[in-house]
């Protein structure tokens, strides 16, 4: 492949229809207008400058001497673009997206073919763009996403609400408060930078009022037509990430539309992303391009359908930074052949919680609302305690069966499923289960997860109460997973009522009786597969390194107050103040967040999360400090923000979102 040089376009101005200006960042070959060349386009909120810089800088300097354009927008309201952001994935949003994606078709430098790439935000807006079908898009790389943006996002899991949610919503009020950057938009930047202030919503008011799955969430859910979807899709997750489902469910749904790739990875890019090992993702998504925006004939036609990583064992650690395993490939992916396993194959129940009715196979169980403190974050940004921890933790308040150790190694590959019949004396409850790996020396590595709310049992659209007191079979699907059990381990299979602070508590806390004779856990077997070798990245290293000029930090601790009955998980995170060597900007992002809940009383729970974002360069700063907060009573949400803005030492701006309080729909 012949290497080509390039020019970087460090802004160009791309005007719609109504007037709006996006700023894009571009890197263009050298020679396009001559031999025009495809080009791919990245779409986020979270600035091209003083955001995604780093990764952007990683990849398309090395497609763009590869002949391939790379585009990378910031939407409407964020960076350095016009107006003000309106949501997630909203309507405007997607057409804005089609809208660029003719602009780029129709340059002189293009050959009319475009990609669309991202992960996260730009994962979920490409797959949300291409089923609109632009003509000009040819193919998608979507990298931790999600087919179901109720089920399989940040906000609410089977009826279950997410911690993330307020996390998510305070990252967003941040992230939109922060300042375009005076070199590129010139004098206009306090005027811009005013008005998303004054007019940036507060995520959160709008995701309260959906807690079922609506059409809110129906939106953007390429689930919903499967069938009308276009293009050809590579959609890669990593296992200790909270997207690890959507390559399976893509594959299933789209059938040989999807290439799916499924690694150890958290919530990173496969070419830096931990723990190891890594993939080579340039190559990868070069030879995507060269086949579906160019005509050549690459190979990725007739890649696997599924190619995963089968972790053989890892153990929990303060950081991971590589897991044992190997990869696999199967050429189509369906659902497989499950193994399933009943209570009398278990070999113990956890001595730790009370059995009660054992003789007749009913048990009754209520967690500590503080169970969960090793569930690590929902979506993981480090292979540190953002990862699940030793689990003995959280089964101390859960319970536990397990095998007797293995005589040989078990390797399963999909989502396990559990059934079993239990009762409840309140109107809902939630449900936690884990799949666990138990390692000789006895330290436990959560392997999945899953939550329910009982509410939700028969689906996420008509949440209905239980009937009390009367038993209720329910079937919980976990989350996807790829594992090697090694001869000698157990699995243990842990239930608990909480998963706190992962998920919200339910208005009350009952507790629920469990008929373990019902019990039944079905594992997905690997089946047949080839194992391979995946290509890793040439370069070990390529982020690029920038000035520092105060390091970050990072910090979580469990702080459990013996006298008040408190418990509180604390949060910190400081990405340090950083410049960028060409442009001179300097950016801290730093959030501080902490849960607090007593261990007998669901109505103590509250969060408030704080972030600080400053910017700056010789003789100009800007600082905003933003505060998220949620609580909650028996019938309510409540929820409250708000924002304030510093022009050098003097704040400039202040705003409140009031408390919205917000009816608790079977939540």
């Amino acid at each position: 492949m012949s290497k080509h040089s390039f020019t970087l376009i460090e802004n160009e101005w791309i005007t719609l229809s109504d007037g709006t200006r996006l700023s894009a960042r571009i890197w263009m070959p050298d020679g396009a207008d001559a031999n025009p060349v495809p080009a791919v386009l990245e779409y986020l909120p979270y600035r091209k400058r003083g955001g995604t810089n780093a990764r952007d800088e990683s990849t398309y300097p090395v497609f763009a001497a590869a002949g391939i354009a790379g585009v990378r927008v910031d939407i409407r309201g964020s960076g350095e673009s016009d107006g003000v952001i309106d949501g997630e994935y909203t309507p405007r949003e997607l057409s804005d997206g089609c809208e660029l994606i003719a602009w780029i078709a129709a340059q002189p430098w293009s050959n009319g073919n475009v990609g669309m790439m991202g992960i996260s935000w730009g994962g979920f807006n490409c797959l949300q763009v291409a089923a609109l079908k632009p003509p000009a898009l040819k193919a998608v790389i979507s990298i931790a996403s999600t087919v179901d943006r109720y089920n399989d996002d940040i906000h609410y899991k089977n009826g279950t609400h997410l911690s993330a949610q307020l996390s998510w919503a305070a990252t967003m009020l941040a992230y939109q408060s922060r300042s375009p950057d005076p070199a590129l938009v010139g004098d206009r930047w306090k005027d811009m930078w005013l008005e998303r202030l004054e007019n940036e919503p507060y995520f959160m008011e709008e995701w309260l009022e959906h807690q079922r799955r609506d059409a809110f969430w129906e939106h953007g859910s390429i689930c919903e037509d499967f069938e009308g979807f276009p293009v050809p899709a590579m959609v890669i997750a990593g296992w200790a990430d909270g997207y690890r489902n959507t390559p399976m469910k893509a594959s299933e749904g789209l059938g040989g539309k999807v290439k799916a790739l499924i690694g150890p990875w958290v919530h990173k890019y496969p070419h830096f992303a931990w723990p190891k090992p890594r993939a080579d993702f340039h190559g990868e998504a070069i030879a995507w391009w060269n086949h579906w925006l160019r005509g050549e004939e690459t190979g990725a036609e007739a890649l696997p359908q599924m190619r995963a990583f089968i972790l053989d064992g890892p153990k929990p650690a303060l950081r991971r930074n590589a897991d044992p395993g190997f990869w696999v490939a199967k050429e189509t992916w369906s659902q497989p052949d499950m193994q399933t396993f009943y209570i009398d194959q278990f070999g113990s129940l956890n001595e730790g919680m009370p059995i009660a009715g054992a003789h007749d196979h009913n048990a009754y169980l209520k967690s500590p609302l503080d169970t969960g403190t090793a569930s690590g974050e929902w979506f993981t940004l480090k292979p540190d305690a953002e990862m699940a921890g030793d689990q003995r933790i959280d089964d101390a308040g859960s319970l536990t069966f397990e095998t007797a150790p293995l005589t040989q190694a078990v390797d399963y590959l999909g989502q396990p499923v559990l059934t079993v019949e239990l009762a409840c004396d309140a109107d809902w409850a939630n449900l936690a289960v884990r799949l666990v790996d138990i390692h000789p020396d006895g330290s436990a590595t959560r392997v999945t997860f899953g939550v329910l709310n009982l509410a939700h049992r028969d689906g996420n659209a008509e949440p209905k109460p239980m009937e009390k007191g009367k038993k209720t079979r329910v079937e919980l699907v976990l989350d996807a997973c790829g594992y090697r059990f090694g001869a000698g381990h157990r699995i243990r299979l842990s239930l608990s009522t909480a998963y706190w602070p992962m998920i919200l508590p339910a208005p009350s806390d009952p507790g629920l009786t469990l008929d373990l004779a019902s019990l039944g856990l079905a594992l997905p077997k690997l089946g047949d597969h080839k194992r391979i070798t995946m290509p890793e990245p040439a370069n070990p290293d390529p982020l690029p390194k920038y000035i520092e000029h105060t390091s970050g930090s990072t910090s979580r601790r469990v702080e459990r107050d013996m006298t008040t009955g408190q418990t509180h998980y604390h949060i910190y995170e400081d990405g340090g103040l950083t410049e960028h060597p060409d442009t001179g900007l300097a950016t801290q992002d730093i959030r501080d967040e902490t849960w607090t809940i007593a261990a007998d009383d669901p109505l103590s729970m509250t969060g408030i999360s704080t972030w600080t974002c400053i910017a700056k360069r010789e003789n100009w700063s800007v600082k905003t400090v933003s505060v998220s907060r949620i609580a909650c009573t028996a019938t309510e949400w409540l929820t409250s923000a708000s924002v304030t803005a510093f022009e050098g030492e003097t704040q400039i701006f202040e705003k409140t979102f009031e408390e919205t309080r917000v009816p608790r729909d079977f939540m």
